[in-house]
Formats: C-alpha cells, sequence, structure tokens
C-alpha cells in the first residue's frame, strides 16, 4: 500500500514537471511568434518604399494663366544614396509642368540617406502652367519617383482652377480714378499682397500716355521693384504728372508689378477737368515802368487767361517797398473767359524818401483754381527841380570855399 501512494506522487510530479515545461515552451513560442509578425510587417516598408515624396500643399486654387511651383520633400529610408528619376502622369491637356533644381530643369535627383530628417527638404520643385483657356473645375495630376533600387513613390496633388483664384495676389488702389487740372499731381496708393507663402519680388512698372512721367515710392523711398514677404503686404505710392499742355479729357495709365511667376495690375484714371493759366503784363507786354518820387504812374496792365477754363472771383494784390501806394482800378474780376484779357489800371505812388534807382514790386492775381505772381521792375527817378537845386548848392558851396582861401590865403 504504501509503494502504491509512492507510485501516484512520482507520477504527479512527474505531470507537474511537464506541465510547467509546457508552459515555459508556449511562452517562448508567443514571443518568438511576435518577433516574427513585427519583421513580416516591417521589412516590406523599407523594401518596397524605401523612398518617399511629398510636398507641403497638395490642394491649391489658381486661375486660368498661371503658373504654380510645388516644392518638393524626400525621403531615403534606406542606407544608400538613392539615384531618382522623375516623372508627370495624368498632366490635363495643354498644361505643360517641369521639375526643376537650382534653377534649372531637372529629370533626376540623388537622394541621400534621410539621416537629419530635412537634409532632402525643397531639394526639387514642380512647376506647372495652366494655359488662358482652362475651364473652371477641380484637376488632378500625380508627380512621380522611381530609384534604381525598385522603390518608387507616387504623389498625387490637385488644383481648382476659378475664375479668380483663392487667396491670390493682388495689386490694389485705394482711389483709382482721380480728377483735376493739368497742373496737379496726382498721388495714389497702393499695395501688393502676396497671398503666397514665399516671398516674392514684383517689377514695377506704367504705360503712360507721352510727356506723362509716373514715379513710384516704397517707405518713403524712389524704387522700380519691390520684395514681399510670404503672406505679407507692400504700400507703394505711384505719382503721376500730367504735361501741363494736356487736353482735358480722362486717360487711362495701366501700372504693373510683375514677379516671376505672374503679372499683377491695376489701371489708374485720370479725368483732365482743363487747364488753369493766368499771366498779368503791361499792355505793352514789358514787365517793368518808370515813376517819379512822389508822383502817381498810372500803368495800364493786361490779366490774361492762358487756360481752357473760365475763371472766376480772380482777386488782385499788390506787394511794393515800405511806404508806396498802389491802387488798383479794379481789385476783383468776377469772370474771366478762357483765352481772352481783361484791362485794368494800377495808380502806383513811390514813397516820398524813395531815391533814383530801380525797384521790384509784384503785382499777384489769384483765385480758387490757380494764380501768379509776377515782378515788375519800377525806375525811380527824382524830380528836375531837385537836380537844380542841388547843383545851386554846390555851386554855393564852391564860392565859399574860394573866398575863405582868398581872404586868409596870406595867413
Amino acid at each position: 500500500m504504501e509503494c502504491y501512494k509512492k507510485l501516484i506522487s512520482t507520477e504527479k510530479e512527474s505531470l507537474l514537471r511537464t506541465h510547467r515545461k509546457t508552459c515555459i515552451l508556449r511562452k517562448v513560442l508567443a514571443a518568438f511568434a511576435a518577433v516574427i509578425l513585427a519583421t513580416v510587417f516591417t521589412i516590406p516598408a523599407f523594401a518596397s518604399g524605401g523612398l518617399e515624396l511629398s510636398t507641403r500643399y497638395t490642394g491649391i486654387y489658381a486661375k486660368p494663366g498661371d503658373t504654380l511651383n510645388f516644392d518638393l520633400d524626400f525621403s531615403n529610408y534606406s542606407d544608400s544614396v538613392l539615384d531618382v528619376t522623375l516623372s508627370a502622369a495624368g498632366l490635363p491637356e495643354h498644361w505643360t509642368g517641369y521639375f526643376e533644381g537650382g534653377g534649372k530643369p531637372i529629370s533626376s535627383v540623388c537622394i541621400h540617406p534621410d539621416s537629419t530628417g530635412d537634409s532632402n527638404s525643397r531639394l526639387v520643385s514642380y512647376n506647372v502652367t495652366i494655359p488662358d483657356d482652362a475651364q473652371k473645375g477641380d484637376y488632378s495630376f500625380t508627380l512621380k519617383a522611381a530609384a534604381q533600387n525598385e522603390s518608387e513613390s507616387d504623389l498625387q496633388v490637385h488644383v481648382s482652377v476659378t475664375d479668380e483664384a483663392a487667396g491670390s495676389n493682388i495689386l490694389e488702389t485705394t482711389y483709382p480714378e482721380q480728377q483735376g487740372d493739368s497742373s496737379k499731381t496726382f498721388t495714389f496708393n497702393s499695395t501688393i499682397r502676396n497671398n503666397s507663402s514665399s516671398e516674392q519680388t514684383y517689377s514695377l512698372s506704367a504705360e503712360a500716355p507721352a510727356g506723362w512721367s509716373v514715379s513710384f515710392k516704397a517707405s518713403g523711398t524712389a524704387v522700380s521693384s519691390v520684395e514681399v514677404n510670404g503672406h505679407g503686404t507692400q504700400a507703394v505710392t505711384i505719382t503721376v504728372t500730367p504735361p501741363a499742355s494736356v487736353e482735358a479729357g480722362t486717360y487711362t495709365i495701366p501700372v504693373k508689378a510683375t514677379s516671376s511667376s505672374q503679372d499683377l495690375e491695376q489701371d489708374l484714371k485720370i479725368t483732365i477737368t482743363g487747364t488753369y493759366a493766368l499771366d498779368v503784363q503791361t499792355t505793352d507786354s514789358r514787365l517793368s515802368f518808370d515813376a517819379n518820387v512822389g508822383k502817381t504812374q498810372t500803368v495800364a496792365l493786361n490779366v490774361i487767361n492762358n487756360g481752357n477754363i473760365d475763371l472766376q472771383n480772380i482777386n488782385l494784390n499788390s506787394q511794393a517797398p515800405s511806404g508806396w501806394t498802389v491802387e488798383f482800378s479794379e481789385s476783383t474780376i468776377d469772370l474771366l473767359p478762357a483765352g481772352q484779357t481783361k484791362e485794368i489800371t494800377v495808380n502806383v505812388t513811390p514813397g516820398k524818401e524813395a531815391m533814383s534807382g530801380d525797384y521790384i514790386m509784384k503785382i499777384s492775381a489769384k483765385n480758387n483754381e490757380t494764380s501768379i505772381d509776377q515782378s515788375f521792375r519800377v525806375t525811380v527817378k527824382t524830380s528836375t527841380l531837385w537836380g537844380i537845386t542841388g547843383i545851386c548848392l554846390i555851386g554855393l558851396i564852391l564860392l565859399g570855399v574860394s573866398e575863405v582861401f582868398r581872404r586868409f590865403g596870406r595867413h
């Protein structure tokens, strides 16, 4: 009986040892299976996809005629440099595109192992031009990268063509239409908006009529081009000066801001209301006259409207030497039609203390639209009686001196 108990105890211990070995074996097999599964699902990602092609923006809005630039990033998960061939598939009809690297068209590129994470960033760009007659709608095409180790990557991009691209760059002017006379200088406050993600350089130009001048300023400095940061703006002041002889009418001046990828245009319109021009001169067309000390000299003047617009409420004023008096027969001209002349008289009286010689007197004519300051040379003469009196005094002085010498000369 005791031997039977020992046999049963031995069998139990054997069964327990076998069970423990079975559990350990199951755990080892489970761990080995996990390693195998991890290897199975990891290795193919490198073996079949050791190359990855990407871009920051895969969907873009544009308008007909635009040229788009897709900056391309590459990732090389292999341990060696990959010689990658580039191509595009599915490009819409009449669209044109090419790969660019280092400022030149390319067809392939070397991609180094991606050790730093960004060493192959923006290495290549793909430039695509939308035809001017492209229809509105959604378009897509595929950019392909294929390496010599048979790894490859496809990148699909989408372009939505609209009449006006969402977020497109623009040139806008606060008041693009102005009016005034031919003597006015017109100033337009414009803004260039760069809604792209990269900095753009814009060359500035204008197509002005003959005789007109157009200049550009940014931050108070004369410029011919400006740089605008990505998603930034640049204020530009445009100054337009018409020729003095310009005729009344409306003139259109196209202004352009041109970058490497597009032309921004803005039409400026200027309405010339006419030419304002005044002139003042003597009736014999001279700018000088004579006058005597203490006596009133009456001078006939012509006030001339040389413009092509009637002038109203012309005020006349003078600026003369101290002590002089100047009086106009009319100090205000109510209406002076274009091309006509109004004759007035002005009475000029030099001051009693005036000496013989030439003096400058100014006469101004002005209204709300125009003005002129005309200078006249006035030659002042003293009276002949004073000249005779002076000669007599000099003679008396000489006689007195000679008498003194006669009487006291011997002493």
